[in-house]
């Protein structure tokens, strides 16, 4: 893609693929108050970036944002479907333990999410899945082997 190149548009001197990153990770809800009680019941901090009707959330370097099914819809020009079956898409979060991810799974039950295979063991550790109240995927898992770096990042 032409144009990418440190952030800045490149003035079409040369080409340039688009840097491997991402930055946000948009999610449409049906109630973005609704959701942010969720995640922050999870206990995640809410960022005091944003607004009432673009919830944002801090990831170490990507963002997870919240904003109106209806309004995510219209911005990307595609009509809004029901929430639910498999998307082939899932937020995942590497817990610390095996018994970190029975915990958070028991955590989001109880906060309402919809678990749709419970924390056990896999031929790689332990892992449960999760539907939240928007019906989006979430994969809690442990593995030995991942390594955090001293900003509780995950590295590669």
């Amino acid at each position: 893609m032409a144009g990418w190149q440190n952030d800045v548009p490149d003035t079409g001197s040369q080409e340039e693929d688009m840097r491997q990153r991402l930055n946000l990770i948009l999610l449409g809800v049906r109630d973005v108050a609704a959701s942010v009680a969720f995640y922050q019941a999870l206990g995640w901090r809410r960022s005091t970036a944003g607004s009432d009707e673009f919830a944002l959330f801090e990831l170490g370097g990507v963002a997870v944002a919240f904003q109106s099914r209806e309004a995510f819809a219209a911005d990307a020009g595609l009509p809004d479907r029901e929430p639910g079956g498999f998307a082939g898409f899932a937020l995942a979060y590497v817990a610390r333990s095996a018994e970190e991810v029975y915990q958070v799974m028991a955590k989001a039950a109880e906060l309402g999410a919809t678990v749709t295979r419970p924390a056990g063991p896999n031929p790689w550790g332990h892992s449960g899945y999760f539907t939240d109240p928007d019906g989006h995927l979430f994969e809690v898992l442990y593995e030995d082997g991942w390594i955090f770096d001293e900003h509780d990042d995950l590295v590669l």
